[in-house]
Parts: C-alpha cells; structure tokens; sequence
C-alpha cells in the first residue's frame, strides 16, 4: 500500500517578471521519508521551499502539505511543518532554556507542559548539559542543534532542513545527521533535505530529486537513477557521480 503523500505539487511555477525561478514542478515526499532535494545554486530549491511554506505564492500550479493548501491555509500548514533555514538566528545573550521557552511562548505553548517538552528536546539534540549556557558561546554545531530543538517544541510532522551541516566540523555534521536518522526513525517524522553535502544526503535519504534551472530532472533511489543514467545494474555510483552527470547534461 501506498503511503500517505505528505508534501505533492503539481505544474508548480514561480516567474519574477521574466525570469522562471521554479518551473512546471511536479513531485511527491511520501509519509515517512527523507528526500534529499537537490540542485546547484539559483536551482529553484529555495524557491520551491518558500511556496511550501506558504511564504511565498506561486504563480500556477499547485501544492499540498499534510493535505493543506499553503496559499489558502499557511498557518495551519506553520503548524504541522518545521522549517531549520541556512543560516539559523539565535538569541546570543538567552541560554538554551530561556530560547525554547520564548519560542515555546510564540507557538502558543505554555503551561506546566513547556518545561518538560523543553527538557526532552534538549535532550533528543544531546544539549542536557549545556541548557544554561549562553547561546553567543555556542559552536556552529550547538546552534545549529538548538535550531532544531526550536522546530521539534511543536511537534511537527514534517522538517524542512535547508543546508543542516554547512560549516560544520565531521563531528558537528555527524550529530546532526544522526539526529535527523532518529527523529525520522523513532518519531516517523518526515524530512525535506536540501544540501550540497552529497555524501551526507545519500546516506540519510530514501530517495533524492535534482533540480536543474527550475526544473525536477531526476527524481528517485540512488540506486535506480544510477541504472537509469549509466545502464549498469551491477555497478555502485555514488550520489556526487550521478548528480554530476545530470547537472553537466543540464
């Protein structure tokens, strides 16, 4: 059986004047999965992300997140959806504690829940220890970890991860990846993946889409768009190879 479709577009299209930044998109992230959305730069991913989230409208085609239309209904989709952007803000002079709880505050959660739902996202983002710390003596890492603390106070049922790992050290990368492994796992959170880091996306996704000047040129497995672009069944590509062989034919 088919699982549910989470986030679906159909014909999805954004023009700023004469320019298509995203064109004719047609794709689907089934419930449960990690898809890796990728695509060089000026690509349309971030486009693409905005109209999901109901911040930007486009114009034509349609989309559905968690079967809400997010022109019609983006608080409610806000609701549902985590969205961890490139470059996460932080409040530099509040500790961890007194950032989940603000943004605890700005979803609407409070009450005796909000300091036990801020101690199990800390916990789950392995940052127990350093919840009084200021956030301003954060590594990149810590903050990037506490971004997802901050979308996980809401309990979302889908994250949309922006460039996660950018400008981590191999060890900052890997705690995020893993963190985004069990919450998909053990929470059965669903995850939109956007990320030039190839090596990680082909690890963590179960399957990948390629974006090439607006437009979804591959979508599927690894596995399958390696048979499908070089037609060898019996030997391994690695995400990097087929991703380069798209984008030069693109």
């Amino acid at each position: 059986m088919e699982n549910e479709r989470i986030i679906e577009t159909v014909g999805l299209t954004k023009k700023y004047g004469q320019q298509t930044a995203v064109d004719q998109l047609t794709f689907r992230v089934e419930e449960g999965e990690i898809f890796g959305f990728l695509g060089p730069n000026g690509s349309g991913k971030s486009t693409t992300l905005l109209m999901l989230l109901g911040l930007s409208r486009p114009s034509k085609g349609s989309a559905r997140v968690c079967g809400l239309d997010p022109v019609r209904k983006p608080i409610d989709v806000k609701r549902l959806v985590g969205y961890l952007p490139e470059n996460v803000g932080v409040y530099r002079d509040l500790d961890a504690v007194e950032s989940l709880t603000y943004i605890a505050e700005l979803n609407g959660i409070n009450g005796g829940t909000v300091s036990k739902k801020i101690e199990e996202v800390l916990d789950v983002v392995g940052l127990s220890k350093d919840a009084h710390k200021k956030v301003g003596t954060y590594s990149r890492g810590m903050r990037q970890r506490l971004g997802i603390a901050e979308v996980l106070i809401k309990d979302p049922k889908v994250l949309f991860l922006d460039e996660p790992t950018l400008g981590l050290d191999p060890d900052g990368a890997f705690r995020v990846i893993e963190i985004i492994q069990s919450l998909n796992r053990n929470r059965k959170i669903t995850v939109l993946l956007s990320s030039h880091n190839l090596h990680h996306v082909q690890k963590i996704s179960h399957r990948v889409g390629i974006m090439i000047k607006g437009k979804m040129v591959a979508m599927g497995s690894v596995a399958s768009l390696g048979k499908e672009k070089f037609s060898l069944e019996e030997e391994e590509y690695t995400l990097e190879q087929i991703y380069m062989k798209y984008f030069e034919e693109g």
